[in-house]
């Protein structure tokens, strides 16, 4: 039977996870500070839970920059529930800066000086002819998250800004180049996925498209990392709302991150009313995936792992103590792995091919084929049964599209991509 440290494990994720933190949460499901109870069985409402999610949200602060004007939230349903929580409280926002515009017109302080027929007439207006929400559609992720919204909404509220499956023969693989994209006109909300998962896309840098405008005004603009945080350095401040679930490089499954700026929070700007959603035809957020509601009791409105919450605690602090530089240093170890492996893969054209063009390739998720002498199919399963036989596993590609993927998260050392690489060479070689 293998041991821990003879398996490489590149799983999409759930991920690898270092051993020194599980070993370190093995030890605190049993007795967490020598309070004779585990970790998973100490109240949500203690100071410890408290102080295991302040502290790991003064980590994360620290090791990402992010400036003091973001609220870090931790909260459950997972990437897939930010498809849904991202539509509701964005539009939230958008009606209520549209009804402050609206009441300045009507002449009145307050929602409750105007008309309120009037009120609701002229916002239910504004709703039918101006409320939009863009997508850029570069992978099956954001596909997701882009048809979440219109179940939700409507279509008729959504705007496909790209579709990368156009410029690449009906498959993911491609950015759009950024002048074609058909961004609406003040959009409750720009969203896009930084990392595509399944299909091995990375936006190489912030798309310039969404920068300010000529009076300095931003837009909206939503971001899921989940499979790439932390792995780079990112300009936090170009975004309003950066969601990641914690299971590729942060922790394990069950907690999701959401990094949002507290503009878009109470005092700022407080969410409607049910009453006047219901009026307007919108959809009601459960309360669980309410922003405002999550913020204001830090995280514990009702009852969050707090172990998963210590161990992406835990996470941060090994991040911390490896890398000086913070963020910088581990992006220039995850730059130096995807190079060894994508270099491996590029060396033999006639044994594999790379999925997505170059310009917009993974450094997380390495997606390719085996083309071999012999089929595909047949080439892509003698790849993972010898790779499986080194200790090189979860190798094989989303059930989606096939394939290989090798997911280069922050715990996969550089050993482990050299070793990847190695064997790439090596079956190529038996190939021929």
């Amino acid at each position: 039977m293998p041991t821990r440290a003879d398996i490489t494990y590149f799983g999409a994720g759930p991920a690898l996870l270092p051993t020194a933190v599980l070993e370190n949460a093995a030890q605190a499901l049993l007795n967490y500070q020598d309070t004779g109870l585990g970790i998973a069985e100490h109240s949500h409402r203690s100071q410890y839970a408290a102080d295991i999610i302040n502290q790991a949200k003064a980590d994360l602060t620290n090791y990402l920059d992010i400036p003091s004007d973001y609220e870090i939230l931790f909260m459950q349903g997972g990437g897939s529930g930010e498809f849904s929580a991202t539509v509701y409280n964005l539009v939230g926002a958008w009606v209520t800066k549209k009804k402050a515009e609206i009441l300045k017109q009507l002449g009145a302080q307050s929602e409750e000086e105007a008309n309120q027929e009037e009120l609701v007439s002229e916002l239910k207006k504004a709703v039918d002819a101006e409320l939009k929400l863009d997508y850029l559609v570069t992978g099956g992720w954001s596909l997701k998250a882009y048809q979440e919204a219109g179940r939700l909404l409507g279509p008729e509220y959504t705007n496909l800004a790209t579709d990368a499956r156009t410029v690449n023969e009906g498959k993911f693989g491609k950015i759009p180049d950024q002048s074609t994209w058909k961004l609406s006109k003040n959009p409750a909300m720009v969203y896009y996925c930084d990392n595509e998962t399944v299909d091995g896309v990375e936006f190489p840098e912030f798309p310039s498209s969404l920068g300010p405008d000529s009076n300095g005004a931003r837009p909206i603009v939503v971001a899921d990392m989940s499979s790439n945080i932390l792995s780079r350095r990112i300009p936090v401040e170009n975004f309003s709302v950066i969601f990641f679930g914690a299971q590729k490089n942060l922790g394990s499954t069950g907690v999701t991150v959401v990094i949002i700026k507290k503009d878009l929070l109470p005092p700022s700007c407080p969410q409607p009313s049910p009453a006047l959603l219901r009026k307007l035809g919108l959809p009601i957020p459960p309360v669980i995936f309410s922003y405002e509601t999550i913020a204001k009791n830090n995280s514990l409105y009702n009852t969050l792992s707090i172990f998963d919450v210590y161990i992406a605690g835990q996470v941060l602090k090994k991040l911390l103590t490896t890398f000086p530089d913070k963020v910088d240093g581990q992006q220039a170890v995850a730059n130096q792995k995807a190079e060894i492996i994508y270099g491996a893969l590029e060396a033999h054209p006639s044994t594999y091919r790379i999925v997505p063009d170059k310009s917009v390739r993974s450094r997380m998720n390495i997606c390719f084929r085996v083309t071999g002498v012999n089929d595909t199919a047949s080439a892509e399963a003698q790849f993972l049964k010898d790779a499986t036989a080194r200790g090189l596993t979860g190798l094989k590609g989303h059930r989606s599209v096939g394939g290989i993927r090798a997911s280069n998260y922050n715990s996969i050392p550089l050993a482990g991509a050299q070793q990847l690489a190695n064997f790439i060479v090596h079956f190529a070689q038996t190939q021929r």
